[in-house]
């Protein structure tokens, strides 16, 4: 699978932590940025670009970060066909994809620990969407 990351300052440490484990994991990543933790950035500058690839179909899913990820996912659900999820434990992340077929996980560095963010992005990659009654109004509101 192609995912892009991408996070401000305040996420940075995880992206690159999570970066590193979806390589591991055979994905490939294409990383929006920012690059470093100093200075401090607007996170839209780096989370958009992550949204707008995926909403033009260049990468699978996406993955945010941020102190909070609550701008993270406002930010990229503002793009039309991009489903961001907020997840803050393993239901959450389970949910967001079972139920909503979520394409872009948001997580927030200063809300979890690393080992909790690195098991969130591994469920929300295993989860299937489980379709049924959802799957036509979701497809509905993409268009």
């Amino acid at each position: 699978m192609t995912i892009a990351i991408g996070s401000d300052h305040a996420g940075f440490r995880y992206k690159e932590a999570i970066k590193t484990m979806l390589t591991e994991l055979g994905h490939t990543v294409v990383d929006k940025g920012t690059y470093a933790e100093t200075p401090s950035v607007d996170y839209p500058l780096f989370i958009r670009p992550v949204a707008e690839a995926v909403a033009a179909g260049e990468v699978e899913r996406g993955v945010v970060l941020g102190g909070s990820g609550n701008g993270e996912a406002m930010t990229s659900n503002r793009i039309k066909g991009v489903r961001a999820a907020l997840c803050w434990n393993e239901e959450s992340a389970r949910l967001g994809r079972q139920h909503n077929d979520a394409n872009v996980i948001s997580l927030g560095e200063r809300m979890m620990d690393q080992d909790t963010a690195l098991k969130l992005v591994r469920i929300w990659l295993d989860t299937p969407f489980e379709g049924g009654r959802h799957l036509a109004r979701i497809q509905e509101l993409d268009q």
